[in-house]
């Protein structure tokens, strides 16, 4: 994929992928890819923050599980590029040695037949290497992400960003009209401050923001069961009134949540009847309320930025 990209543009000269022409098609090409296959896609959420450490991957896994459970047809695309979980936390084994469908694109791996995955960790034969790429290549690698994968047709593309407001979801946002933000925060003031940034960040690209997740919102007590504020709740509704922002909901710190996590299992499908798993169920809920699974136009935005290392594409 983008690394390929990246030897064969170290070998030419001055750093180049070919002549500008040839660069011009391909990027074409690869823009009328990702139409053809957004085209499919009737709602796209970001799942993002400004803040590490909040549960993103943990609430984009079981927000993808919980629509996916209810029959919706649902892909989830990792774009942590350093920091890829959701097939660990997903227990997910295959590989990209997969045959390639009539159309020479890749088949994402399959979780459920509701759920399809796509990480860059399943395409590495070592998942512990490390990846040390510049943006340019994470922008090639996401764009690819979407133009190389057969998604099919979709009703919510759930995408996994790393925390910040980085060349990820910054990619993502100038890759994918009509995405829709979900911004995940905790209630302590610390995390609520970056998660600011996060909602700037929307505001100033132009991504509309599907609402708020108040995470780690008190704590499952694990011998009663019971919710106790450990550090405090209400932070993340209070910050979704300051920006008038609808608030999705919030979810407890639950132990179960850890171990579902690491051990593969997650948790919408380990454990139905605790209080954790049903916040979970009613933020899916605010979510199809919010985001109904109905197909809306596609128009791709143009991305200013050059497809490898060595800055070789074509600015618009």
């Amino acid at each position: 994929m983008a690394d390929s990209c990246d030897s064969s543009c170290s070998s030419s000269q001055g750093g180049s992928c070919g002549s500008k022409e040839s660069q011009q098609a391909a990027l074409a090409q690869q823009e009328n890819a990702i139409t053809r296959s957004l085209g499919k896609i009737k709602n796209k959420i970001l799942v993002m923050s400004g803040k590490g450490g909040v549960g993103k991957s943990t609430v984009s896994v079981n927000l993808a599980l919980g629509l996916a459970q209810r029959g919706h047809k649902v892909g989830l695309m990792d774009v942590d590029i350093h920091g890829p979980d959701v097939i660990r936390m997903l227990n997910l084994k295959g590989t990209l040695e997969q045959p390639a469908t009539k159309g020479g694109l890749v088949p994402p791996l399959k979780y459920s037949e509701n759920l399809k995955v796509v990480s860059l960790e399943f395409m590495l034969k070592d998942r512990d290497q490390a990846i040390i790429w510049r943006g340019p290549l994470k922008i090639q690698a996401i764009r690819q992400f979407i133009a190389d994968f057969d998604w099919g047709e979709l009703d919510y593309l759930v995408i996994d960003a790393p925390p910040g407001t980085g060349d990820e979801p910054l990619s993502v946002a100038q890759t994918i009209p009509h995405v829709k933000a979900v911004v995940v925060t905790t209630p302590q003031k610390v995390a609520l401050a970056d998660v600011r940034k996060s909602i700037n960040f929307c505001q100033t690209v132009k991504v509309e923001i599907a609402g708020v997740i108040e995470n780690m919102s008190g704590m499952v007590c694990p011998h009663c069961n019971e919710t106790i504020d450990v550090f405090k709740t209400g932070g993340g509704e209070e910050m979704a009134r300051e920006f008038d922002l609808p608030f999705l909901g919030r979810i407890p710190m639950d132990p179960k949540i850890v171990m579902a996590g690491d051990d593969g299992t997650p948790y919408l499908s380990s454990d139905a009847d605790s209080p954790a798993s049903k916040a979970f169920g009613l933020v899916v809920d605010a979510i199809e309320n919010r985001l109904p699974p109905v197909a809306a136009p596609v128009k791709l935005n143009m991305v200013s930025s050059c497809a490898c290392s060595g800055g070789c594409a074509t600015s618009k």
